[in-house]
Formats: structure tokens, C-alpha cells, sequence
């Protein structure tokens, strides 16, 4: 994840970590949640420093950071939780494309005119999630464009250029 003044700008999928790092990250994640006792969706943030693992936040709903999973994923971070919830067996978390997801804050919504979604809707790679949240202001999360690609590299660029349009 990568933020820029302190709100989350970009997601990328699969994480650009090493294994050990992702594994690692994975049994600390699984070991809160059980503690915890949760049902349902656990969004475990994480720093590594150093090559250590520092929990941040814990979100015990689905994350900002997980929306990407509606695009690129075979269950969404969405589908988990109300599969968890209600008791069913969970779908699998496999990723069907490395995908980057960019939020779209109420900043550009200028002089109160709408975002040219022009580039966005044109792009077949590109899915864009409003969230009807009613007036836009700075800083405020009212959407996410997810791009999917063939490599996290290509999903990034498209993503950053996209959101530069808006």
C-alpha cells in the first residue's frame, strides 16, 4: 500500500514482498484473528522495518485496502465476510490478475464539477466504484479505480495514469 498524506492512494496485488515476508505476515495476521476470535473479515495492516513485521491497524470489516478483490479476485473481500458471517464455507482468496486499485478522493471533484470518467470507462481493464457518498470533499474517499494487468508493474502505471485524467 502506498498513502500519501496519511490517507491509503494505491494498492497493489499481489504485494510487491518477498515470500518470507508474505508468509510471515500471513501466520501473524491469522494468529491475531484467532486470539481475537473473530467471525467474520480482520484487515491486519502491517509495517516491515528492517525485515520485522509491526502491526499498525486492525479493521474488522472489509478495508479500503481489499477492494481490489471485487476486481481481481475469485472472492471478494465483500463475499468473505457475509460467507463468514453467515457460517458457509469461504471461497477460495485465489488472484485471477495482478491488479493495482487507486482511490479516487473528493479533491477531484473541481469547483464542483464531476471527474472526466472518460479514460476510466473507456479502459476494458479499468473498473470504476463510486460510492455515492453525496458531496465530495477534500480527502474524502468517494471512489476507487481497480486495473487489472498482466504484471503488478503494468496495473500500476495504467492506474496512476488513469487517476491523472480525472
Amino acid at each position: 500500500n502506498i498513502h500519501r498524506n496519511h490517507i491509503l492512494y494505491l494498492s497493489i496485488c499481489p504485494a510487491r514482498i518477498s515470500e518470507d515476508i508474505a508468509r510471515r505476515a500471513e501466520t501473524l495476521a491469522i494468529s491475531v484473528a484467532n486470539k481475537l476470535k473473530v467471525v467474520g473479515l480482520l484487515g491486519v495492516e502491517l509495517f516491515v522495518t528492517q525485515g520485522e513485521l509491526v502491526v499498525n491497524e486492525l479493521a474488522p470489516r472489509p478495508h479500503n485496502s481489499g477492494h481490489h478483490t471485487l476486481d481481481a479476485c475469485e472472492t471478494s473481500q465483500f463475499e468473505q465476510h457475509i460467507r463468514a458471517v453467515c457460517g458457509l464455507p469461504l471461497g477460495s482468496t485465489k488472484v485471477l490478475s495482478p491488479a493495482a486499485m487507486v482511490n479516487i478522493l473528493g479533491d477531484v471533484w473541481r469547483q464542483g464539477r464531476q471527474p472526466n470518467w472518460s479514460s476510466t470507462l473507456a479502459d476494458p481493464t479499468a473498473k470504476l466504484h463510486l460510492y455515492e457518498k453525496g458531496t465530495p470533499a477534500p480527502g474524502r474517499k468517494m471512489g476507487h479505480i481497480t486495473v487489472t494487468a498482466t504484471t503488478v508493474d503494468e496495473a500500476v502505471r495504467r492506474a496512476e495514469a488513469l487517476h491523472a485524467t480525472l
